[in-house]
């Protein structure tokens, strides 16, 4: 009896910490799995140096539980200046940690070159990373490959030189490891249209065609998703986007599927390029660069999870989302906001009239450390990481920089791009802080230079 009585408490013990921790599990605080989150078309600064990043037309490569972001400086317009390495744990915050590249006295890498859209994959044959990176005169008469390796993902990589791929041209490229190791370049052909061409052992040179689209297709990227293998790329429009398309197949030699749009048709892809397709769990992310030509230094980054179901891929436009280590992603939703010429202004800052200020109204004349703006009683239900949203106006053509404080703490740069003659509103830039439960201050002041003009801060809750 006594013997029964306990295993029918012990079943219901067990039931009732099952039915706890599924509880638990469905309704614990999303700050659990989700930091800090992802804003395309934002201002995006690297932690360490306070400037935007610059890893345009890049790739990301994933080693020991760190990401490394692999893209082209563009800081100083279009001719190449250097490749860069960017470094981070959950693709949000980002430190620069090198250049892989610089630009030489001549030669391939040497003044008023072309040097774009650099991908990465490891050799494990080698045990050496292999770069290819387009290389191209300012006429983009060329049109070749640059191959370059390293030890190290985002160590020092030595130049090998460039070629035409199979004697063919090859503009906008990207690379492919399949799951046996095997490697592929993928490569615009003026002439003949886009190309899947496999890679020699070591990477170092194109051995063969595996495929050619007949299509005009550029900026290519490509992934594989359960047997089912997805391009994406773009029409060509120059710097003008449209929108992007994609095609599938069981093989990497087809048969391929009609190419399709996978963003909203009229949308022209978010006006972003594909550039690269990075795979988190179950997760796809598509990675677009949103150029401006007229200021290479001020184009912005677009990432935004795709759905992809069998061999279908669709993409929605979101204005925030965030994203875990295990690869579930979660929508983000817009936050409370505190306008800036209800907040406390601190030295010689001062609200102006600011037609593309939502009230009207901004803070202007934020120049040096003692001017700026105290925003208070910002409210946080628990100590948790929080993205907050800056809206803002810059109407040079160069970079503006605010220090951010949060409740007396420590100071962190915030970049803030130009946001062009022609703005019709403000723009955003993304700094991620640590709140504490209750009520926050936030602090914005000026650096050496003059500062943005500031319409409002926006909290984003996980």
């Amino acid at each position: 009896m006594i013997r029964s009585r306990f295993f029918r408490f012990a079943a219901a013990a067990f039931f009732v910490l099952v039915t706890l921790k599924l509880i638990y599990n469905i309704y614990r605080p999303s700050i659990a799995r989700f930091v800090a989150q992802i804003v395309p078309g934002a201002t995006w600064t690297a932690s360490n140096t306070g400037e935007h990043i610059q890893a345009h037309g890049g790739g990301i490569v994933h080693v020991d539980g760190l990401y490394y972001w692999i893209g082209e400086d563009k800081s100083k317009g279009t001719f190449f200046h250097s490749i860069n390495c960017y470094v981070s744990s959950d693709l949000v915050e980002w430190n620069y940690a090198e250049s892989l590249l610089t630009k030489q006295s001549d030669g391939d890498l040497g003044p008023d070159r072309i040097v774009e859209r650099p991908k990465v994959i490891y050799n494990g044959l080698t045990q050496k990373y292999v770069m290819y990176m387009h290389i191209d005169d300012p006429k983009y008469n060329e049109a070749k490959v640059g191959v370059a390796t390293a030890n190290t993902v985002c160590g020092a990589y030595t130049y090998h030189g460039s070629f035409r791929p199979l004697d063919q041209e090859s503009r906008d490229l990207g690379l492919f490891q399949d799951s046996d190791g095997k490697g592929f370049l993928l490569t615009e052909d003026r002439q003949n249209g886009l190309r899947i061409d496999g890679l020699s052992k070591d990477y170092l040179s194109v051995e063969s065609n595996v495929y050619t689209w007949s299509e005009k297709i550029e900026s290519p990227a490509l992934i594989q998703r359960e047997g089912i293998y997805f391009m994406f790329g773009s029409h060509l429009t120059g710097w003008r986007t449209n929108d992007n398309v994609y095609s599938t197949a069981p093989s990497l030699n087809g048969p391929w599927s009609e190419w399709r749009t996978f963003a909203e048709p009229g949308s022209n892809t978010y006006n972003s390029q594909t550039n690269f397709v990075l795979s988190v769990g179950n997760t796809s992310i598509y990675m677009g660069d949103r150029w401006d030509p007229d200021n290479l230094m001020r184009s912005t980054y677009i990432w935004l999870p795709l759905n992809i179901i069998e061999s279908t891929a669709t993409m929605r436009e979101r204005r925030n989302w965030m994203l875990d280590a295990s690869g579930s992603w979660s929508e983000g939703v817009p936050g409370p906001t505190y306008e800036a010429e209800s907040a406390t202004l601190l030295g010689d800052a001062e609200v102006i009239e600011c037609d593309e200020c939502g009230s009207g109204k901004g803070v202007g004349h934020i120049e040096g450390t003692s001017s700026g703006v105290l925003f208070s009683s910002i409210s946080s239900s628990t100590s948790m990481r929080a993205t907050v949203l800056i809206h803002f106006l810059n109407l040079d053509r160069t970079q503006r920089f605010c220090n951010v404080r949060v409740n007396g703490g420590s100071r962190q740069i915030v970049a803030f791009l130009p946001t062009g003659s022609d703005a019709t509103g403000t723009s955003f830039a993304c700094v991620h802080v640590t709140l504490q439960k209750g009520f926050n201050d936030i602090e914005l002041r000026g650096t050496d230079g003059l500062g943005p003009v500031l319409d409002k801060v926006e909290v984003l809750y996980p």
